[in-house]
């Protein structure tokens, strides 16, 4: 469905409600009927961002962004990969940290900058492949070394991340080098960040070998895959009072949690049995537009 044949349809519920006022007014029904339609199809359908102030709204899995920014498809040390998924828009917060970061992986040997992934849809939302990413303050971020900055639209469609695991996640492999660590260092100091997802080889690999200051460490958590990019989320910036932050990590540096996640790997532990007398666990249905914010009606229905 195309962007304009959404606004149109959005726009005119919308005004019905405006026109006819009440709850129980048809127009109100009309929009609450068009809420109840899966959200993800009319976020992947906007190509461009909204009008008005940049704001994100809402958690980081159940969201939009309004007025974003797009990520430069190239920078002086950065490149946006991907391009046909249209996913290079972000809070300007994070696009400013895609630019500090990037800068500081420039000083690294062997790295003239970043490869930069999925960040989040023009106006955010649920997103295809995954569960967040849906108001402009999550992105992932490639650990391939970037050769070179001067890549065509082509290259970034074919070239491939590599994986830096190995023992299905449980340790890094020959790819893993101190400038990957130098880089996640950095990223998992700045204040700016919430969180970083990481596979469990390199956290403990980290664990093991920090001899300074720990307190980074905290902020990188063990998750499934992420071998191939890390993923930064950032914390709500200020001028977004509906955003949502996550709940901060446990106290700790977190290395015991993540050799749990690589003995549970290295050893997976017996499945538990099925508990007979246990409810049947309800569907996971779709998000629809009733389960983000009310703002985010506005945002898809914004000129942009």
């Amino acid at each position: 469905m195309r962007l304009t044949s959404i606004l149109t349809i959005l726009g005119a519920l919308v005004l019905g409600a405006c026109a006819t006022g009440g709850e129980d007014s048809a127009g109100y029904v009309a929009v609450r009927q068009a809420d109840s339609r899966p959200a993800r199809p009319l976020f992947g359908a906007a190509e461009a961002a909204s009008e008005g102030r940049s704001q994100a709204l809402g958690g980081y899995a159940r969201g939009c962004l309004a007025g974003a920014e797009q990520l430069p498809e190239t920078g002086p040390t950065w490149q946006a990969m991907r391009l046909s998924r249209n996913r290079n828009w972000a809070h300007p917060a994070m696009v400013e940290f895609l630019q500090d970061l990037s800068r500081f992986a420039a000083t690294q040997p062997g790295w003239e900058g970043l490869y930069v992934g999925d960040i989040s849809q023009p106006r955010g939302g649920p997103v295809r492949g995954h569960a967040s990413h849906q108001i402009g303050m999550d992105a992932d971020i490639w650990m391939l070394p970037p050769a070179r900055l001067d890549l065509s639209r082509t290259e970034r469609e074919n070239l491939s991340a590599v994986s830096l695991r190995r023992e299905r996640g449980a340790y890094v492999n020959d790819l893993w080098t101190e400038q990957n660590w130098a880089i996640l260092r950095e990223a998992a100091s700045d204040p700016r960040v919430a969180r970083i997802f990481l596979f469990p080889g390199a956290v403990v690999w980290m664990c093991d070998n920090e001899t300074g200051n720990r307190d980074y460490l905290r902020r990188i958590r063990p998750w499934y895959g992420h071998d191939a990019h890390f993923h930064v989320r950032l914390n709500c910036p200020s001028g977004s009072p509906g955003c949502v932050d996550q709940d901060p990590p446990p106290p700790g540096d977190g290395c015991d949690q993540a050799r749990e996640w690589q003995a549970n790997i290295l050893n997976p532990p017996p499945p538990t049995p099925p508990d007979p007398n246990a409810p049947a666990p309800a569907p996971r249905g779709e998000l629809t537009l009733a389960d983000l914010p009310q703002q985010c009606t506005r945002v898809l229905s914004s000129g942009g």
